[in-house]
């Protein structure tokens, strides 16, 4: 069974950012090995980096015509995400509490992928 995790970031510290000085070296390391280690885990396939949700055009057709807004389509757009192939729901959400956005002040969404064609 296919499931997707959207990865929402939250209060997390990002890389490059202020919050990330507060976050001491052991733990930057630990987050950096434990999304390589997620990557790697049987069954992923990762998504793309998203950029931030600042940088995200949210498009609507209304009466024909596309309307665009200036950022994500929720407040907190999804900082992330990735496939993953597994037995159950419970183990999409087993790998999904190894996210380290997770334990950082975001959440994971684990959505079953459906196949609607």
């Amino acid at each position: 069974m296919k499931f997707v995790l959207l990865i929402y970031q939250g209060t997390t510290p990002l890389p490059g950012t202020e919050a990330w000085k507060t976050v001491s070296a052991t733990e930057q390391k630990a987050i950096y090995a434990d999304y390589a280690g997620i990557t790697r885990a049987p069954g992923v396939t990762p998504g793309l980096p998203l950029g931030l949700p600042s940088a995200a055009r949210t498009v609507r057709v209304r009466d024909g015509k596309p309307e665009v807004r200036s950022g994500p389509y929720l407040s907190e757009g999804a900082g992330g995400y990735l496939v993953l192939e597994a037995e159950n729901m419970d183990a999409a959400v087993a790998l999904a509490a190894r996210i380290p956005a997770a334990r950082h002040g975001g959440a994971i969404e684990v959505r079953p992928a459906e196949q609607y064609w």
